[in-house]
């Protein structure tokens, strides 16, 4: 079972599973070195678009053999991201990863109608995958990025993409928690009343997983306060997807973990795209980058 991104790492290399990565603008530090990375570790073949002088400058500086990626040649930005989308969208990839180009830049090839990784009246969402050594595994989460509240209909969705994700890990049943500020019954809270149908609909096989709702984060992953809550669940302290009401408690705790909590590594894409989207920020670091790269290269269909 994968517990860690080490295990995944491992894991990848046990199946020899080796996957195409196109990075978009792929011309700064942070994403050479993790590409690097990935691909002495064998899951990755690398492709970076963007400035061939730029990209030769930071593999000079950082020791990195520049042959090991291919290189496709676009010195402007904006030109390099559409370019590297389209090679993906013709199948000359399997991964696109974002480099050192703006967000809006990267989603707006992404979700151009002609050319783009959006399937027609799909939906964009990002799962985010932590490692937290206070929770005995990996823990996926969902929409901290793109959607700010989404709808029923769309939860529904997101609760079929973060636990797809999980699957791709290797948990056959996922167990997911529909997070609200209460496990009560509250009908003066939307998201307690929407946890429920969800809940509902994974007991009547909508949703593919072990699903329970509402829950309040201490329950949905700690143990002893479902025990001094006498909670009774088959999810409550070993969730293993959480999906948040909205983009601001996802994001909270996103970065609650990053910034508070030792020995954090984290991992995050884009999904319901046609190939899994790495949707990195040019701030995060080499590690968040090369987890995220593996996680992509997992879940690749």
């Amino acid at each position: 079972m994968i517990t860690n991104f080490n295990d995944l790492f491992a894991e990848l290399k046990a199946k020899g599973i080796c996957k195409r990565m196109v990075a978009a603008w792929g011309v700064d530090s942070h994403t050479i070195e993790a590409a690097s990375l990935a691909s002495d570790m064998g899951f990755v073949k690398v492709t970076l678009v963007g400035d061939p002088a730029m990209i030769k400058e930071v593999c000079d500086n950082a020791g990195i053999d520049i042959a090991k990626s291919t290189i496709v040649e676009e010195t402007d930005e904006l030109k390099a991201v559409a370019k590297a989308v389209q090679m993906v969208h013709d199948g000359e990839g399997d991964v696109l990863m974002k480099g050192l180009c703006s967000t809006d830049k990267f989603l707006r090839a992404i979700l151009n109608k002609e050319c783009g990784l959006l399937p027609p009246k799909g939906l964009l969402s990002h799962v985010g995958v932590i490692e937290n050594p206070n929770y005995h595994k990996l823990m996926f989460i969902t929409d901290m990025a793109v959607i700010p509240a989404p709808d029923f209909r769309q939860k529904v969705k997101l609760a079929g993409f973060v636990t797809g994700v999980a699957r791709s890990f290797g948990i056959a049943m996922p167990k997911i928690a529909f997070i609200a500020a209460s496990e009560q019954m509250l009908d003066s809270m939307p998201a307690c009343i929407e946890g429920a149908m969800l809940a509902k609909m994974c007991d009547r096989g909508q949703i593919k997983a072990i699903g329970d709702g509402p829950l309040a984060l201490d329950v949905a992953i700690d143990e002893e306060a479902v025990q001094i809550k006498k909670l009774k669940s088959p999810v409550a302290g070993d969730a293993d997807c959480l999906l948040f009401p909205n983009i601001e408690s996802a994001n909270v705790f996103w970065k609650t973990n990053s910034k508070l909590a030792k020995g954090v590594r984290q991992a995050g894409f884009l999904v319901g795209t046609k190939v899994p989207c790495i949707l990195a920020s040019r701030a995060d670091s080499v590690d968040v980058k090369l987890n995220s790269i593996a996680s992509a290269v997992i879940s690749v269909k």
